[in-house]
């Protein structure tokens, strides 16, 4: 019996890697093999996923945080001319500045920097993880950055999300995540109806038009609108290429995990992409808290346990590596784990 254990970050606490070793170590503590395969979906810890996964390596880059403040940022370059670039390391909302956080002054100018360091670097393809941004500029800054430096030199950009907003809603749903309030979020809705009627223009591509686009602030449908980016789903994306349906296919059971399970984890996250591939393999979540409300994939999953921390997380494995082994049930949210985290 082997235990495939892939989980997402826990967001601000735990990376994917750190999740999948303690929840492995729990199994091999009770006598069952587990495979790690941290895995991501275009949000935090992406680019530690990627880097991984492509045998890549990190170079620090000098670049402007979303307000203007100086950053030492990472990229990572692999052997086969592919780069990997996290846009929060730049233009993220939970960067430090010396200045006020306002959204509409939020810029991607870094990120472009970033990604214009990495053609530079010989970077053929640029992968962009788009989460956690702070701007709402249509990718405006990150455009100016590349176009100062000397455009992309032919190289290709694919965009990773777990959104499939469109450009013209992208204030709307995620302005007041980044402080803008109803006011700012109507300003900062007509300037990227002005921005897409623009590129419609000089481009010939209306981001208003495609799923994805409102990604970072619109900052994806500025890179589809310029360059012609790919904008795909950054959950698929990542499965694919760590070959997780063959590891699915030789494992007994598969466990996932994220720091909040909720009803938004069916869209577009990285667990919703796990059971959709799953079929009739058995899927255990391991999480830092559920919300009454899972929505549509309440029912999707073999057992849930909620562990806040390294000891629980520990535990939480060992309880499914002795359910699985005797093909008993885990209760719907297993309160096993629970009370280790409780105790601590």
């Amino acid at each position: 019996m082997s235990i495939l254990v892939a989980p997402d970050s826990f967001k601000g606490t735990f990376t994917a890697a750190q999740v999948a070793a303690h929840i492995a170590g729990g199994i091999r503590s009770a006598g069952a093999a587990a495979v790690e395969l941290p895995v991501a979906d275009g949000g935090e810890g992406t680019f530690e996923v990627l880097v991984r996964g492509l045998d890549a390596r990190p170079v620090r880059v000098g670049t402007v945080g979303p307000w203007g403040d100086a950053v030492d940022a990472a990229i990572a370059l692999a052997a086969d001319g592919t780069a990997v670039v996290e846009l929060a390391f730049a233009s993220g909302l939970n960067l430090p500045t010396a200045g006020d956080r306002d959204p509409t002054a939020a810029s991607t100018y870094g990120t472009g920097v970033l990604m214009a360091e990495a053609v530079r670097l010989g970077a053929r393809r640029l992968l962009v993880a788009a989460g956690g941004s702070a701007t709402t500029d249509g990718g405006a800054g990150a455009i100016a950055a590349i176009e100062e430096r000397g455009g992309l030199r032919g190289a290709e950009i694919v965009i990773l999300s777990d959104v499939t907003t469109r450009f013209s809603d992208a204030a709307r749903v995620f302005g007041p995540q980044k402080g803008a309030g109803p006011a700012l979020v109507a300003d900062l809705t007509r300037r990227l109806e002005l921005q897409a009627e623009r590129f419609a223009a000089e481009y010939g591509r209306d981001p208003r038009l495609m799923d994805r686009t409102g990604a970072a602030g619109g900052f994806s449908g500025g890179m589809w609108a310029r360059y012609g980016a790919s904008l795909v789903s950054g959950a698929n994306y990542v499965l694919d290429l760590l070959g997780f349906d063959a590891r699915l296919a030789a494992s007994s059971a598969v466990v996932v995990g994220e720091g909040r399970l909720d009803s938004q984890t069916g869209q577009g996250k990285i667990i919703a992409a796990i059971l959709a591939r799953a079929a009739d393999i058995p899927v255990y979540a391991v999480v830092g808290s559920v919300d009454p409300d899972l929505g549509a994939d309440a029912g999707s999953f073999a057992g849930i346990i909620v562990a806040g921390n390294p000891d629980a997380m520990h535990a939480a494995g060992a309880e499914l590596a002795r359910a699985i082994s005797r093909d008993s049930p885990v209760s719907s949210v297993s309160r096993a784990a629970t009370a280790v985290c409780a105790s601590i």
